[in-house]
């Protein structure tokens, strides 16, 4: 376990899952222990082979498990996915490999309309390539995280706070800062002739 960086281990005895087990349980129990005495300790957790591979996301994160196990009906054993694993299809099925920008907008759930939001992106020669929202209930407020196929988004964000939306956060090359900053330097050069 140590070797591979999990603290869950799956139990299978033949073909058939039995459960996981964690490794405070496993440093816990007597070195002479069968594995059917700490049967109690086992978690019953696991995915169907067939399920989509956010319910093993879902899993992960509700239990702390750092591996989910994969099964068939009846409890067949299939195999095993480590959290790292999905962390990983998570970014890619989300985009953070594809190149452009990131923006944040923080709204009243009631004044969300994604084809307003897409519309504004494209009236700047971007697209949406991927968006995710997150309802804050404490706060009331409505995340919209969006991916675009722009690194250059200056001109969307502006776009957006034009329309009075407000932009949390944003990554991405901002060319009206490099563009001052680079008139700036060209000044501060000419001065010192």
């Amino acid at each position: 376990m140590s070797d591979y960086q999990v603290s869950h281990l799956p139990v299978v005895a033949g073909d058939r899952y039995l459960g996981l087990i964690g490794d405070e349980d496993l440093l816990n129990a007597d070195e002479q222990s069968s594995m059917l005495l700490l049967q109690p300790h086992f978690l019953k957790l696991s995915v169907k082979a067939n399920s989509h591979f956010i319910e093993a996301v879902q899993l992960a994160n509700e239990y702390g498990l750092s591996v989910v196990p994969v099964v068939e009906p009846e409890m067949v054993w299939k195999g095993a996915i480590a959290a790292t694993d999905l962390l990983k299809y998570l970014g890619h099925i989300t985009g953070v490999d594809e190149p452009g920008g990131v923006i944040v907008l923080e709204l009243e759930p009631k004044a969300f309309a994604l084809s307003e939001i897409c519309k504004l992106v494209e009236t700047n020669d971007a697209q949406i390539t991927q968006v995710n929202t997150y309802l804050d209930n404490n706060l009331g407020l409505l995340y919209v995280t969006m991916k675009v196929n722009k690194f250059e988004i200056s001109d969307i964000v502006a776009t957006f706070q034009r329309y009075e939306y407000h932009v949390k956060y944003y990554f991405g090359e901002e060319l009206y800062e490099n563009e001052l900053k680079n008139n700036y330097d060209h000044l501060m050069n000419y001065l010192n002739i």
